[in-house]
């Protein structure tokens, strides 16, 4: 990659970031007739979950250091929901600034790392200059990417390590596509779901040779491709932080996970997120809701027709999870998928008036993440135990 490109890289990875946090950091009262919160940077470093993250960056999964120094009104078991890696890169950036800062350096980090799997996935289908220009607009929209990308949160290190899984996959690099599918797992608990849908794309890889060729089934046994073996490691890495869950300096407990309270927002039969009466829902204005899945659904449906059967396999994995969440944030839940519906649409993104249109776009999703993380604060008294 040229040192041009890889600059104007970090550049969309960041510009869009800085630009949410510059009337923050200016104590603005006012921006476009929104009100902001005069209380700086600390709005931004105080939005959901992120000091939850700095928790368990600075316990480890100490129990007794939790229930000594933090006084939220949580089970010690929600923290076994708030999985290892990106806490543990907190505490590498906090070595220089300390944990707030660290945590938002991690999630800057994260983005750029996002932003560079996007980029070298889109360069499959687009010259240089195209992919740069779907990856400036995948840097803002949806506009709840560009939010989690502005507060300290896991999101970023999980879809960069979705893309760098596939894009792997792909190049048949499984070793590497084993390496960031472990990144993914031990970030956020939905990684399994890569080892599941790279499963099926490489059983189905294997049944097509089969159902094409003459040989006898002994034959093609013998001549199955093993190369993805190493994927293997995705779940294994899942059983390893169970095991140190079941330690007696964590929870002491291998399903801690699977107990940790409020924290797994999923309901049978599907689509209960229309249940107006779930705690995490607690509204009927729920049409925005429909128009989620119509775009995954689309994209799926544009994956297939492109061939691109690695991301389309994946897609569909994700979303059949999707359809059982009932929590009035889907669209959080929903990230992982968006870059492949770039993806797909990539050569139709390329228009004049799709630029035009997402140019327009900007302006609102900026209002609206300013918006979004004034309000979405956590309410902590004594900042004293997260330094």
């Amino acid at each position: 990659m040229k040192i041009k490109t890889f600059i104007s890289l970090l550049v969309i990875a960041l510009l869009p970031v800085f630009a949410v946090w510059i009337p923050f950091a200016l104590n603005l009262h006012t921006f476009w007739g929104l009100p902001i919160p005069t209380d700086g940077m600390q709005t931004v470093i105080s939005n959901f979950d992120g000091p939850l993250y700095i928790v368990v960056a600075k316990s480890l999964y100490n129990l007794p250091y939790i229930a000594q120094n933090y006084a939220l009104d949580l089970p010690l078991e929600y923290y076994a929901a708030h999985f290892p890696l990106f806490p543990l890169l907190i505490r590498v950036f906090a070595i220089l600034s300390g944990f707030p800062w660290g945590m938002m350096f991690a999630t800057l980090f994260s983005s750029i790392l996002t932003i560079f799997f996007f980029f070298k996935n889109a360069r499959k289908l687009l010259n240089v200059q195209q992919a740069l220009t779907l990856t400036l607009m995948f840097s803002f929209f949806p506009a709840r990417w560009l939010i989690v990308r502005s507060v300290g949160s896991p999101e970023p290190l999980f879809v960069a390590a979705i893309l760098g899984t596939l894009y792997y996959f792909n190049e048949k690099k499984y070793w590497y596509a084993a390496f960031w599918g472990i990144v993914a797992q031990l970030t956020k608990s939905p990684g399994i779901l890569l080892f599941i849908a790279l499963s099926i794309t490489a059983a189905a890889n294997e049944l097509s040779k089969l159902a094409s060729s003459k040989q006898s089934i002994r034959k093609w046994i013998a001549k199955i491709n093993l190369r993805p073996l190493p994927l293997l490691l995705i779940p294994v890495s899942l059983a390893g932080l169970f095991v140190v869950y079941a330690s007696p300096n964590t929870f002491g407990n291998f399903f801690a996970y699977f107990n940790s309270g409020d924290n797994i927002h999923l309901f049978f039969p599907p689509f209960q997120i229309f249940n107006y009466t779930q705690p995490w829902v607690n509204t009927f204005w729920l049409e925005d809701v429909l128009f989620v899945y119509a775009i995954i659904l689309i994209g799926i449906t544009k994956l297939i027709k492109e061939k691109q059967t690695t991301w389309a396999v994946f897609v569909i994995t994700f979303f059949t999870t999707i359809i059982f969440v009932s929590h009035r944030d889907i669209l959080r839940y929903s990230l992982p998928v968006f870059p492949f519906i770039f993806l797909a649409f990539a050569k139709e993104l390329q228009r004049k008036e799709a630029k035009i249109i997402f140019l327009l776009l900007a302006i609102p999703t900026f209002l609206y993440t300013l918006s979004f993380i004034a309000g979405n604060v956590m309410p902590i008294a004594n900042w004293a135990p997260y330094l």
